[in-house]
C-alpha cells in the first residue's frame, strides 16, 4: 500500500461508492453479503500485492463469515438477520485485528476488548498519519503535480461563471437550445444537491473507516499475545472459597426444597392458586438471571483469585464443578417450565430464542468448569466466542419462523388425541403467524396442502396465507437486484402454489381490522391477536 498510496486511496473511495450503490435507498438483501465480499477480497489482494500473507488461522474466519453474510438474504425472521449481521461485523473485526498473526485463538476477554479500542483509533487516526507519511516520501513529485493541477483547477472555477452567463443568453435566443440545455441540466438533478452531497460525505466516511482498518490489519496484526494476565490475582483463597461455598450451599437448599416444585409438571398447576402461565412463567427469568451471574462469579472469582498449592486449586476446582452442576439443575427445571409453557400456549419467537439460548448457555457452562478443571482458563474467552457462534449458527439452521409454525400447527393436531393438553389451550393461534417473516410462507403452504391436515386446521392455515398474501400485494415497492432475498422469492412462489385454493376465500372487509371468510363460513380477523 505504502509503494503505491494512489492505488490504495482509489480503492477505498471505491469501496465507499460501492457501499453506496448497494445500500442507498434499497432495502437489505444480497447487498450486505457483496459488499462482505468486496471488502474481505479487496483487502486480501492489497495485502498480497505488498507481500503480506493471510494466517492459517485467520483464514478459518472467512468460513463463520461467509455463512452469517449469506444469511442475509437466506432468512428474513429480525433476530436471525441482526445476529447474523453483528457476527459477521464482530469476526470481520478479528480478522482484521489478527490477520498476519492468527492470534485470536489465543484471546483473552480483554484482549478482545483493548483490541477493538486499538482497532477504533485506527479507523480514526491511521489514515491521517499514512497520509502524512507518504506525502513525505514524495515531496518533490507531490510539488511537481501541484504546479501541474492548479493552473487546471483555476480555469475550471474562472470558466464555470463565464460559461452559465453564455448559456443563459444562449437560451434566451433560442427555446429549442433552452430545452436541450434544461434536458441536460436536469440529469444531473440539481434539486437534489442536499441529498449528493450527503451521499458524498457518506462515501468518503466510509471509504475513510475502511483505509483506517485496512492499515491496521497491514501494520498491527502481526502482534504476538502476550501470556500475561490483566489482572493479577488477589483476593485470598479463605475468602474466594467461602465466597463460592456459600452460593454452593444455598443453591442446594434450594435446589432440595424447589426439588418436587421444580418437576411435578401439571400436577403443581393448582398449588397456591397456580394458572398454567403463573406457574410455567414464575421464577423463569429469575432461574436464566442466576445461571448468568454464577458464570460471571466463577469466572470473576477464578481470575482474582491466589490458588498457591495444589489442595487449594483442587478445591476451587470441586466448588465450581458443584456450583455448574447445581446451576445445570435449575437450567433443566427452567427449560421444563418453558417446554410446559409451549405445550399450553405454543411456541413464539421470544421462547425459541430463549429455548435455543438455554442450550447453549448450559454448554457454555459446562465447558468453563472444563477448562477450570483442567487449568486453562484462558481459553474461556474461545470457548464464549464459539459457543455465541452455535447460538446464531442455530437459530439460522432452525428457521425461526417456519419452526415456529411446524410446531404450533403440530401441536393442535397431537391435541385431538393427546389427553394431556388442557382444555381449550391447544387451540392454534393463527394470528400470531401473521406477524412472522416471509420464511413462515412456505412450511404454511406445505401445511395448506397436507391431506392429512384437519379441515378446521387447514381453514386457519389458508385464511393465514390470505391475509399475508393480501400484505404482500399491498407493497407495491420495487426491489432492486441488490435487495434480492430468497425469503421473499421462495414466498412468491409458494403463494403462486395455492392461489386458486386460496380465492375461495373472501375477504368481507378491507378496512382495519380486515376479515376473511372461509369456505366453510367462518370469519378470521387480520390482525395478531397477542404479541409476544
Amino acid at each position: 500500500m505504502k509503494t503505491n498510496p494512489n492505488r490504495f486511496w482509489i480503492i477505498v473511495i471505491l469501496l465507499g461508492w460501492a457501499f453506496d450503490f448497494l445500500f442507498w435507498k434499497k432495502p437489505l438483501g444480497i447487498n450486505f453479503a457483496i459488499f462482505v465480499t468486496l471488502c474481505l477480497l479487496t483487502g486480501i489482494l492489497l495485502f498480497r500485492a505488498d507481500g503480506l500473507h493471510l494466517s492459517r488461522q485467520s483464514g478459518w474466519l472467512l468460513l463463520p463469515i461467509a455463512f452469517f453474510a449469506a444469511m442475509t438474504f437466506i432468512r428474513l425472521e429480525p433476530m436471525t438477520v441482526f445476529l447474523s449481521i453483528s457476527m459477521a461485523l464482530f469476526l470481520m473485526g478479528v480478522f482484521a485485528l489478527t490477520y498476519l498473526s492468527g492470534e485470536w485463538i489465543r484471546y483473552a476477554l480483554l484482549d478482545y476488548f483493548f483490541g477493538y479500542m486499538r482497532l477504533f483509533g485506527s479507523m480514526i487516526a491511521r489514515p491521517i498519519g499514512f497520509a502524512s507519511e507518504t506525502r513525505r516520501d514524495q515531496s518533490s513529485l507531490n510539488e511537481k503535480r501541484i504546479t501541474q493541477v492548479w493552473p487546471i483547477t483555476r480555469g475550471v472555477v474562472i470558466a464555470l461563471p463565464v460559461i452559465a452567463i453564455f448559456a443563459s443568453l444562449l437560451s434566451s435566443a433560442d427555446p429549442i437550445f433552452a430545452k436541450r440545455l434544461a434536458d441536460f441540466i436536469g440529469v444531473f438533478k440539481i434539486n437534489n444537491l442536499p441529498e449528493y452531497i450527503f451521499r458524498l460525505v457518506l462515501i468518503l466516511m466510509i471509504a475513510y473507516a475502511l483505509a483506517g482498518t485496512f492499515l491496521h490489519a497491514a501494520q498491527k496484526s502481526a502482534e504476538k499475545v502476550e501470556e500475561k494476565t490483566w489482572v493479577s490475582p488477589f483476593l485470598g483463597f479463605t475468602e474466594s472459597t467461602i465466597v463460592l461455598g456459600s452460593v454452593v450451599i444455598l443453591f442446594i437448599a434450594f435446589v432440595i426444597i424447589q426439588f418436587q416444585y421444580f418437576f411435578g409438571g401439571q400436577v403443581n398447576i393448582g398449588i397456591e392458586g397456580y394458572t398454567y402461565s403463573e406457574y410455567a412463567r414464575k421464577g423463569f427469568g429469575e432461574l436464566i438471571t442466576v445461571a448468568f451471574f454464577s458464570l460471571l462469579l466463577l469466572l470473576g472469582l477464578g481470575a482474582i483469585t491466589r490458588r498457591e498449592t495444589e489442595n487449594q486449586r483442587r478445591t476451587f476446582s470441586v466448588l465450581g464443578v458443584g456450583l455448574v452442576g447445581l446451576v445445570i439443575v435449575m437450567l433443566i427445571a427452567a427449560f421444563q417450565r418453558l417446554g410446559l409453557y409451549e405445550m399450553a400456549y405454543g411456541f413464539s419467537r421470544l421462547r425459541t430464542y430463549t429455548h435455543v439460548f438455554m442450550i447453549w448457555l448450559g454448554l457454555l457452562l459446562v465447558a468453563v468448569v472444563i477448562l477450570e478443571v483442567l487449568h486453562r482458563e484462558r481459553y474461556a474467552a474461545l470457548t464464549m466466542v464459539l459457543v455465541s457462534l452455535g447460538f446464531v449458527i442455530s437459530l439460522s439452521l432452525l428457521n425461526v419462523d417456519a419452526f415456529i409454525v411446524k410446531q404450533n400447527i403440530q401441536r393442535e393436531i397431537r391435541s385431538t388425541t393427546d389427553k394431556t393438553f388442557a382444555q381449550g389451550r391447544a387451540d392454534l393461534d393463527a394470528q400470531y403467524f401473521l406477524d412472522l417473516s416471509d420464511d413462515a410462507v412456505p412450511p404454511l403452504v406445505s401445511a395448506f396442502h397436507s391431506k392429512s391436515m384437519p379441515t378446521s386446521v387447514k381453514e386457519k392455515v389458508g385464511a393465514a396465507l390470505v391475509c399475508k398474501r393480501y400484505e404482500h400485494q399491498q407493497d407495491t415497492r420495487k426491489y432492486p437486484w441488490q435487495s434480492f432475498h430468497f425469503s421473499r422469492l421462495n414466498a412468491n412462489i409458494g403463494f403462486k402454489e395455492v392461489n386458486k385454493e386460496l380465492d375461495t376465500y373472501k375477504i368481507i372487509d378491507k378496512d382495519w381490522p380486515m376479515k376473511i371468510k372461509t369456505p366453510s363460513g367462518e370469519e378470521f380477523p387480520c390482525y395478531q391477536s397477542y404479541y409476544d
